[in-house]
């Protein structure tokens, strides 16, 4: 598969590594947060655009990946860059901080609206990433899209529901 290759080659370790960090810690989040806190959420009014709670875990499973893969592709490129500088890194980890903080706010804390603030953080903050993804690999950069397009889906499913149950 080309976009696992990074100037043709495949560092598999540092790929597994770059996809099982967000995969396993984004479950592990959801696991925790989500513990006990669905009966309630079942219990929220819910828009009409709504999908199905089995849809969540499908869609972020593989958005986890796909980060996982674009960020190995920026590491892998900047490895080989002569100024191996970049905002892209440290980015990158506070959109998954966000990520991950986010689903205590909503579900575990029921704080919808502090959620709705931080949910708007994350979103710029992903925005920024993917657009530094860009600048070191533009692979990395079209990857980070679904992303962006989900989490403002997520965005708008989080203040219709705040909206609905205040």
């Amino acid at each position: 598969m080309e976009v696992l290759q990074v100037d043709g080659r495949i560092n598999r370790k540092k790929l597994a590594i770059s996809i099982l960090i967000p995969v396993i810690g984004g479950s592990i989040t959801g696991w925790i947060a989500n513990k006990n806190a669905q009966e309630k959420y079942k219990k929220l009014k819910q828009p009409s655009f709504s999908p199905p709670g089995a849809v969540f875990p499908i869609v972020w499973t593989a958005l986890y990946a796909t980060m996982g893969i674009a960020k190995y592709r920026v590491d892998q490129k900047m490895k080989n860059m002569r100024n191996g500088s970049s905002p892209a890194g440290p980015l990158y980890d506070l959109q998954l901080g966000l990520n991950f903080l986010w689903s205590f706010l909503f579900f575990r804390w029921g704080l919808r609206g502090t959620a709705l603030l931080e949910i708007s953080l994350m979103l710029a903050c992903i925005a920024l990433t993917a657009y530094e993804f860009q600048q070191v690999d533009k692979t990395a950069g079209v990857l980070m899209i679904p992303y962006v397009g989900w989490v403002t889906f997520a965005l708008g499913l989080n203040y219709a529901v705040w909206k609905l149950n205040k």
